[in-house]
């Protein structure tokens, strides 16, 4: 008898069983969330957010704030964008994205007064649909809805 490797991976709600000959895929009662609850904690105080994007050029950044951004139940990062031309015409190029944000008024290690996180993800806009109006009511300014899916995430502070 073989023993064949055996890899546990996510797949969105569902836990994969790769081996060499094939994929068995099995339901999960409940995926565990990869934000951490102390991230929604810095959404609820105000702070700067940077959001890093880069096409062909050097990096552009682009600031908004904590509490304009809206976390969706798969995770993904909502964000209401008015201008952030620079950062479309980037994003059409290169999806990829980076963004800091963090807060004072929220304990992070050690209990430090203040934490901060790098968060890492692929980026698309949204102009319309059922996303695009639920934010267009939240936020009446928008042109626009940055959608980021979340790839990577660590607490830096």
């Amino acid at each position: 008898m073989i023993a064949l490797p055996l890899y546990l991976t996510r797949k969105y709600d569902k836990i994969v069983l790769n081996t060499d000959l094939k994929n068995i895929e099995m339901d999960k009662m409940k995926t565990e969330k990869k934000l951490p609850e102390k991230l929604f904690d810095v959404l609820q105080h105000e702070g700067v957010v940077s959001i890093v994007s880069w096409g062909n050029d050097e990096p552009h950044v682009v600031n908004t704030w904590n509490t304009y951004l809206v976390v969706t139940d798969d995770e993904h990062i909502l964000i209401p964008a008015y201008g952030m031309r620079k950062t479309e015409k980037n994003i059409n190029v290169n999806n990829r994205v980076k963004l800091t944000l963090g807060s004072k008024d929220v304990l992070g290690y050690k209990d430090y007064q203040g934490t901060g996180f790098l968060i890492e993800g692929t980026a698309m806009y949204i102009e319309s649909g059922d996303t695009f109006d639920k934010m267009k009511e939240k936020f009446s300014f928008l042109t626009r809805v940055l959608d980021i899916t979340v790839t990577g995430i660590k607490q830096t502070i």
